[in-house]
């Protein structure tokens, strides 16, 4: 069993910045791929990225290529999302995830989640 607590979220202007955590807890983190995902209003739950275990490699959905940056601190359980450039369509709850397996970007492929946290960017 993994627990997971995300933080960071908030109101940012249009091309503004934003990081988010998820701090683990109740196993071992470095066995877990972790993923973030995101849900607006009215629109189903979307992959945004993912980071392997080990922290080497990551997946990406194309939208948020070369402004999101996924990333994990084994030692601190931790893993993150910087979130930069945002823009009207990044705005969402953002979920932070956790499986045994790499490469997925459905979230059925996952089996625990955290609460989530609110991103919303004005314009």
């Amino acid at each position: 069993q993994v627990q997971l607590v995300e933080s960071g979220g908030g109101l940012v202007q249009a091309g503004g910045s934003l990081k988010l955590s998820c701090a683990a807890s109740g196993s071992t983190f470095s066995r877990y791929t972790m993923a973030w995902f995101r849900q607006a209003p009215g629109k189903e739950r979307e992959f945004v990225a993912a980071i392997s275990q080990n922290g080497v490699t990551s997946l990406y959905t194309d939208s948020v290529k070369g402004r999101f940056t996924i990333s994990r601190d084994n030692a601190k359980n931790t893993v993150y999302l910087q979130m930069n450039s945002l823009n009207s369509e990044d705005a969402a709850v953002y979920y932070c995830s956790a499986d045994i397996r790499y490469g997925g970007r459905r979230p059925d492929e996952y089996d625990y989640w955290g609460q989530g946290t609110q991103v919303t960017v004005s314009s």
